[in-house]
């Protein structure tokens, strides 16, 4: 003997798995939104640390090229 499920059981059952996929939504929103607030930090940092090392040195002593014959 098989048992149907009623129709409010039916229902509820749809609610709740729309109330779970919207709650995925939110969280996959919010995550997405993180990582390109993270990915824009990154970048900036490497930017900042390029110019940092690759800019001209301040206690360096300028190399003169001498000629020889």
């Amino acid at each position: 003997m098989k048992i149907k499920p009623s129709n409010s059981e039916r229902g509820m059952a749809t609610v709740i798995f729309i109330a779970l996929l919207a709650i995925m939504l939110i969280l996959v929103t919010a995550e997405t939104r993180a990582l390109i607030r993270l990915h824009r930090e990154v970048k900036l940092l490497e930017s900042q640390q390029l110019k940092r090392l690759n800019g001209p040195a301040t206690n360096a002593v300028p190399a003169t090229v001498t000629q020889t014959k």
